[in-house]
This record gives C-alpha cells, structure tokens and sequence, in this order.
C-alpha cells in the first residue's frame, strides 16, 4: 500500500467517493465524519495524509488541522482542505496553519489523488547519491590503471577503455552513469568519440567529462561546444576530479528522479482522466437505459392499443359487412355489391397489416433461444404447409437431407415462412415453379438461402427490399402488407447474422442469410 490516507468529512458521498478512488490508487482509507474520531484515529495509527472539510458539525477544520498533526506525530502531515465556499481571510487562516492546499467542492477526485500523491513525494528524502558506474576512456595505461584504483578506492565501479572504438563498444552492451573522456587519443579521438555519444538518444544524457593535459582556454570551449557536460585537466588532484564527477552523477539523478516523478503524476492524471471518462460514459449509459426502458414500455403501450383498439373497430367493420352481404347480397345493385366487397378485402388486408406489424415488433423484445434445430427439415415443414393451403398453385420444393443450425426455432420458422411464401407467391404466374433452400459457399463463408424461378426484381432496388412498407410490386400483381422481409432481417440481426437478396426480373430471386454460432 502507498499509506493511509484520513478523509474527514459530514457527507457520506464525500467519504466514499474519495476512499473509492484511493483504494483504486493503492492507499489505505480512513473515513470518519467528526473532529472527535478523526483525532483518535489518527492516534491509533500511522497516518500517511489527510483530507478535511473546513465545516464540521463538531469541529473548525483549521484548528482540527494542528491537533491531527500532533495525534499524529507528524508536524509535516500533508493536509488538504475540501470546501464549498470559503473567504479570504478564512483561507488565508488556513494555509498560515499549514494546510497544503484548498479544494473546493464539486472536486475532480482524480486531481485529489494526484495532489496527495505529489505531497506524499515531496516530503520523500531526496534519493541516495551513491557513487555509480564510470567509463574511463584513456589511452594511457598508466593514468587509466592509477585513476581507475583511486575511483575504486572511492566506492565507483570503473570500466576502463584504452580507445574511443572500445567506449562506444562498452557503452553499446552496458549503461554507465558518467563517462571520463581522454580528449587527445590515437585512432578516434576524444572529440569525435564525444561528438557521437552525444548524437545518440540513447546515450546524450549520460554526463561525460572531457579529461585533458591540455590547459587551454579555446580547447575547454571547444570541448563544451561538442556536446561534454564538464571540462578537467589531468593535472587536477584526485579530490577535484571526483567531486565534479560526483556532482556530474548526482545532478543526472535528479533529472531521472524528477523525470519518474512527471511520468508518475502523468500516470495519475490519466488515471483519473480514465476515470472520469468512465463515469461519464456509465452515467450515459445509464441514461440512455432509461430512455430505452422508457421507449419500450411506450411501445408495448403501442402494440396494446393496435392489439385491442384497432381490432375491436375492425372487427366489427368485417362483421357487419359480412352480415350485410349474407343478408341483403341479393337485393344489393351489382356496384353497391362491389363496393361492399372492397370494403372486406380492405378490412381483411388492415387485419394481415395489423398482424405483421405485432410479429415485427416482437422480434425485436423475445428472448433469444438458441438450440440445434435442422434449418432442412423446418423448410420442408413449411413448404408442405404452404402446398395444402395453395393445392391450385403446384410448386417443385428442393431441400438438402439436413442442414444442422443453431438457431431460435420459433423465430427461424418465422423467417422460412416468410421467404418461402414469398417464393410461392411469386412463383404463381410461372408455368412451372421451383423453390430451392439449401447452403452455398462463399468468399465471406457459408450461407443459406431461399430460391425461386418465380417474378424476380430490379437489383436497383435491391436496398429497399428489407425497409417495413417498400413494395416492388402493385397489390394487383402480388399482395402482401411490405413487412415480411423487414421481418427476416430483424430475426437475422438478432441472431448476429447478415441477409441480401439478389434478383433478375422474369428470372427470380435469391434471398441468402448466415447464422452466425455466437449472438453478435
């Protein structure tokens, strides 16, 4: 755990919506709501920060703040202050006590994490100086044997070198933390060896110290101008030589350590950036939850009253046309007759239109059962069905053995209903009608389909073929309400799969679907 943080504050929103997001961030948590348990609380244990409320019922949140700091025994306790509204002058009370910062509310809790992160780190000591990893580059052997033994001596582990080839073979195979540099060596020189250290992003950082007999002030600026961090000549005492390579070092681990810091605090902000996000995307989520079990329950709303409200009227309607032309036919004028007989065959086709519109829409709230159901045998079902009620209208129906599927069953008859008596449909006119249901490979994967020689349609409109009410054909050609294929395509998409059509016109058509194993 990173440590333990106490959250002092009347509101229970408050108290677990931050110990939510510290635990989420490693530290332990303490809540309490008076001045009374926070000062026991923070007797009894080890407290890492605190967090308090300005106003509490039992306390003034600017004096609690110097009693925990003694309960706690830690005169350097970080300590925030969370407000709704405060003065100047209350404010000003309250940072001359030592309070690290005020927050008002409403608070981002992904910055107070970051705050009390980056306070738990400032009171950190700084990070031990121990001496590091030193590349000695020199080409005489004795300067490189005694400067290697006197830096050993001084707790530096030493890789020497006796050319620049050999430092930048070294410094390829290992990380060091400063590099000694002979300026003036035969094969690649001192400068050159410099010049390509500092040109690699691996290592420029590394401090490296020009080391020359040479003491002359254009070659110490043109040794700084090469990328070096520092500049001694040999003739320096030891003394001078390490204190330089130690301030070299330590001031190389600062920049790391303050480096980690950033990457750290950037760590947290995107944290809590994540996390705010979340909560925006969970709070429209559930939003939108709610419009949706609200638009449901409209719709069921809806599908009652078609249900109930329209039927009741049209079934009178059909009724009393029916008793009309039972008891009067014959006494009717050959137009009022007609007339009477339109009005039944538009009340028989608002009852089918009615219909398909309840089965569209409960496609889309039934439960999905998905079971092994063979796709050939179903489709063979309905077509025997749709033969006995169609016996003047004789049909070729072809189907393989078995086509295991997993599949709803009530809904995938739904689907062969619909596709097969479209087919038988519009097979009617053909002197000799085929209808095909089987499974064809494609590049995409397999799938099924329903086929017929019957009137086929214009692939220009392919597109409109699945919308509810589009008709490629008049009433008089072939009748139907417009929703079956509408229909087909919702039972497909529930089950995670796709479904087109292909057509030629006098040809026939294609309708192909897949039914995927999981639910998409």
């Amino acid at each position: 755990m990173k440590g333990t943080v106490l959250i002092v504050d009347d509101s229970l929103t408050v108290r677990m919506d931050l110990a939510q997001a510290f635990e989420a961030d490693g530290f332990a948590v303490l809540p309490c709501a008076t001045g009374a348990e926070a000062c026991a609380l923070a007797a009894q244990g080890a407290v890492s920060a605190a967090i308090l409320d300005v106003l509490l019922p039992d306390a003034d949140g600017v004096q609690l703040l110097e009693q925990l700091r003694i309960r706690a025994q830690k005169p350097e306790l970080p300590i925030l202050m969370l407000s709704t509204e405060v003065e100047l002058q209350d404010r000003l009370r309250g940072l001359r006590k030592g309070a690290d910062d005020y927050l008002g509310k409403p608070y981002d809790t992904g910055y107070v994490v970051a705050r009390v992160n980056e306070l738990l780190r400032s009171r950190q000591p700084a990070p031990s100086k121990a001496p590091g990893r030193v590349l000695l580059v020199d080409d005489s052997e004795t300067y490189l044997q005694e400067t290697a033994r006197l830096l050993r001596g001084a707790g530096y582990e030493v890789l020497p070198a006796r050319s620049g080839e050999q430092a930048l073979e070294l410094l390829g195979a290992q990380a060091v933390d400063c590099v000694l540099l002979d300026l003036v060596m035969p094969g690649l020189s001192g400068r050159d060896t410099c010049r390509q250290i500092k040109s690699s992003p691996r290592l420029r950082e590394v401090p490296l110290i020009m080391v020359t007999s040479v003491e002359d002030h254009a070659t110490m600026i043109e040794s700084l101008s090469l990328g070096a961090d520092d500049y001694i000549t040999k003739s320096s005492e030891f003394a001078v030589l390490e204190a330089r390579l130690r301030a070299q070092i330590r001031r190389k681990q600062f920049e790391d350590e303050h480096r980690r810091v950033q990457q750290e605090l950037l760590a947290s902000e995107r944290r809590a950036s994540e996390a705010w996000a979340a909560s925006q995307v969970a709070q429209a989520q559930a939003a939108l939850a709610q419009e949706l079990d609200r638009k449901n329950k409209e719709l069921e709303a809806f599908n009652y009253s078609v249900s109930h409200d329209l039927r009741a009227p049209l079934r009178t309607i059909d009724g009393f046309s029916h008793a009309l032309l039972e008891d009067f036919g014959g006494a009717l004028e050959p137009r009022a007759l007609d007339y009477l007989k339109r009005v039944r065959a538009a009340t028989k086709r608002m009852g089918e239109l009615i219909d398909d519109l309840l089965q569209l829409s409960r496609i889309g709230r039934s439960e999905l059962r998905r079971e092994g159901v063979d796709l050939a045998a179903l489709a063979r079902a309905v077509a025997e069905e749709l033969a006995r009620c169609h016996p003047e209208h004789p049909v070729a129906f072809s189907a393989p053995a078995e086509l295991p599927v997993n599949a709803d069953r009530r809904l995938l008859q739904v689907v062969l209903e619909n596709l097969l008596g479209n087919a038988w449909k519009f097979t009617s006119r053909a002197s000799e009608a085929r209808v095909e249901c089987g499974l064809e490979p494609g590049p995409q994967g397999n799938a099924y389909f329903v086929r017929d020689n019957g009137a086929g349609f214009d692939m220009a409109y392919a597109e409109r073929l699945f919308n509810p009410f589009q008709r490629l054909h008049t009433e008089e050609q072939f009748a139907g309400t417009g929703i079956g294929l509408a229909t087909v395509q919702r039972v497909i998409d529930r089950h995670g799969g796709r479904v087109w059509a292909h057509g030629e016109v006098g040809k026939g058509a294609t309708v192909y679907f897949t039914l995927p194993v999981s639910a998409a």
